[in-house]
């Protein structure tokens, strides 16, 4: 199958589950009092987004059961010891997280948008950002216990939860200060997108598997699976902020270079003698030349630096397709595998 056909496959997989998906946030996070709260809260899962994440958790919850996918009912899914469970209220405290790590991110960065609109912070106020984001946090932990599952198994998911939010934060920390520092190896950037960015990837894809009692290797095998193609996406994110024009982005192109944020593509142009620093020279995005940014992304270009990224992101693709050899053959199991393929090809 083509990248095209894969990605039609892909995103009409994802548009049937997000509708499932939002209307289960709609329920699960309910307009309540004090109402500005509540409104700023549910703000941002209104918003919209893809619902990549919510949509891996219910793909690995069919591919274990061995289900026909969207046959059965995700507020009464089966699991491998017969029981029931509500795995769309693990999908959607997945989603509720992915809000949360965004409206803090927002603040901390003074983001103006995200996802089209005005940033939770923009639109009411940074205070009652803060307190949206703490809610969505709490909220998550709370869904997570009401999935019917046993007990055990319903414990480690929290668990798991827990642990990928500190993980969240300590990614964010080491970004943060990755800004202060003189050099950081590209050993240590894979380890931070791990950690801020595809540990949510990991969890969404283990948690089915921790609720519906599968054994340790396949738990582990799905969270391998999601750390993989999470550390893809956002290598694919690298490359698209320098090979995509800036209508088709959404924001400026080379945004990254012009703002000193260090990606693979950056530090391995470091690593090939390359004066990264020097390389768009503006005061900020806005006074940047499409001009300066064709420049440079060819100073990367010629040190094999975008190659790099991509086939960085190719192998990390490639093994975390491998780890889902553990699971039925089905047609739940090829859309995970084409999901991973999306994540690097997608052009925005």
């Amino acid at each position: 199958m083509n990248s095209e056909a894969t990605e039609e496959r892909v995103l009409e997989a994802v548009r049937q589950r997000r509708e499932l998906v939002n209307e289960a946030l709609d329920e699960d996070i309910p307009l309540e009092e004090p109402e500005r709260l509540y409104e700023a809260t549910r703000y941002l899962l209104q918003a919209g987004g893809k619902r990549l994440r919510p949509t891996v958790t219910l793909l690995a919850a069919e591919a274990l059961a061995d289900v026909e996918p969207l046959s059965t009912d995700y507020r009464a899914f089966p699991t491998l010891d017969s029981r029931e469970i509500d795995v769309m209220t693990a999908a959607a405290s997945i989603e509720v997280i992915q809000s949360f790590t965004l409206i803090h991110d927002d603040i901390m960065d003074d983001d103006d948008l995200r996802r089209g609109v005005p940033a939770v912070h923009k639109e009411y106020d940074t205070e009652t950002a803060i307190l949206a984001g703490d809610t969505l946090y709490a909220k998550a932990f709370e869904l997570m216990t009401h999935t019917g599952a046993d007990p055990e198994n319903g414990l480690e998911a929290v668990r798991m939860l827990a642990t990928t939010c500190t993980q969240i934060c300590e990614g964010q920390a080491l970004d943060v200060e990755f800004e202060r520092r003189t050099e950081v190896l590209p050993d240590e950037y894979l380890e931070m997108i791990e950690l801020k960015t595809a540990v949510l990837y990991g969890a969404a894809a283990a948690t089915a598997g921790v609720l519906m009692g599968a054994g340790e290797d396949v738990v582990e095998a799905l969270y391998r699976y999601g750390i993989d193609s999470g550390c893809a996406f956002q290598i694919q994110d690298d490359v698209l902020d320098l090979t995509v024009p800036s209508e088709k982005l959404g924001k400026q192109r080379g945004s990254d270079l012009v703002e000193n944020k260090e990606t693979i593509i950056t530090l391995h142009a470091r690593q090939q003698g390359v004066d990264v620093d020097s390389l768009l020279d503006a005061s900020g995005v806005e006074d940047v030349t499409e001009e300066a940014v064709e420049e440079a992304v060819a100073e990367l270009d010629d040190a094999g630096s975008i190659d790099f990224a991509r086939e960085k992101a190719h192998e990390l693709t490639d093994r975390a397709k491998d780890h889902l050899e553990v699971l039925p053959d089905n047609e739940a199991r090829s859309l995970l595998r084409d999901i991973a393929d999306y994540l690097i090809t997608r052009g925005y």
